[in-house]
């Protein structure tokens, strides 16, 4: 490792079992599917304090949690427009609806009248493309689907199959201009998957604070954007479960004014025998094996989320690198070893209890 990377090593008997408002931090929702997402939740919050006002609903194909820290008795009005306005990028995003501009863009290689929110979100995506050198690419969905659909006929892509797929693979090849998304090579298609997610998150986020509301959280199948501080003062603590043992988990993070996303391999799999994951390579056209599990906190859900995914693919070294070259951006590592790795500034977070 660089001297400039801090590796911190614990090994899995040293587990912290939270008993203190518990968020289980799950992979995000996979690259190839629509928005799916962890179904394991463990959460203990503040439901039942009196100032303190949760609601869930399922959404992006996982369960989404509001909780606000209030006494207005307009909050449940609020919180609903909150999850109305997830409801409404999950549509505009979505590859399952071919009327959605996602949809529209995948069946005809070009869209136009694109909303600002998929404007947004593309551009942000060629930004991590970037800084990643292509460990990030929102157009590896023809190999998810290659993949998806060799498994389910119970056979693995042939080394050609997949190469020739990987030639649809190619982020420079997208285009967003004005209120037009557009691709330069037929055949090309797209998920923003690895992105979204986090990105209606923060939009949720944005509705509760621009409702005067200074304190809560929304938290999006383990993907959460955390802000201000619990009824008592004390910044949200998030808990990173154990990969190889669900019901206990390995540290306890202490949050505020920050999102945390998970990205990894801990049940989703296209073949569980084989532990073919559903987290592939888009510069190899193969799944990413290096990492269980990487979880970012990033000042934005949308950072954190795209983070994640990036890290994953890259694996520890390259990914520690990349992580500490982002300004107040923090990362905890599991290996297949059952190593834990970690930025050089993650320690700040840890929590005393």
């Amino acid at each position: 490792m660089d001297d400039h990377q801090h590796r911190t090593i614990i090994y899995l008997f040293a587990l912290i079992v939270i008993t203190v408002a518990l968020f289980t931090i799950y992979t995000h929702f996979p690259a190839g599917t629509d928005n799916g997402g962890s179904n394991n939740l463990i959460a203990e919050s503040n439901v039942g304090n009196n100032d303190v006002i949760a609601e869930s609903q399922q959404l992006m194909g996982t369960i989404v949690t509001i909780e606000i820290v209030s006494t207005k008795t307009n909050a449940e009005t609020t919180i609903n427009s909150a999850f109305k306005e997830i409801d409404r990028i999950e549509k505009l995003m979505t590859t399952f609806d071919s009327n959605s501009e996602i949809g529209i863009l995948n069946a005809e290689g070009q869209v136009d009248n694109v909303s600002y929110d998929l404007i947004y979100v593309i551009e942000q995506s060629i930004y991590y493309s970037n800084i990643s050198d292509g460990a990030f690419d929102v157009t590896i969905k023809p190999i998810l689907d290659l993949w998806k659909t060799k498994i389910i006929a119970g056979e693995y892509p042939t080394g050609q199959e997949i190469n020739e797929t990987l030639t649809l693979v190619n982020y420079t090849n997208i285009s967003a201009e004005n209120k037009t998304i557009y691709f330069n090579a037929e055949g090309m298609s797209i998920t923003v998957d690895g992105i979204a997610k986090g990105y209606a998150v923060d939009q949720a986020v944005r509705v509760l604070k621009n409702n005067g509301y200074a304190s809560g959280f929304v938290n999006a199948g383990g993907d959460g954007m955390y802000f201000g501080t619990r009824p008592d003062g004390s910044d949200w603590k998030v808990g990173l479960r154990n990969p190889e043992n669900k019901s206990e988990s390995i540290v306890v993070m202490e949050i505020s004014d920050k999102a945390v996303a998970t990205s990894g391999n801990y049940e989703r799999y296209f073949n569980e025998s084989a532990r073919v994951s559903h987290i592939s390579d888009p510069r190899t056209g193969y799944s990413s094996q290096s990492l269980l599990s990487a979880t970012i906190i990033a000042g934005s859900a949308m950072e954190a989320d795209t983070l994640a995914t990036t890290v994953f693919v890259l694996g520890p070294d390259k990914g520690l690198k990349l992580i500490e070259n982002i300004h107040n951006t923090e990362c905890i590592l599991i290996t297949p070893n059952n190593e834990i790795l970690t930025s050089s500034g993650f320690y700040i977070y840890l929590s005393n209890t």
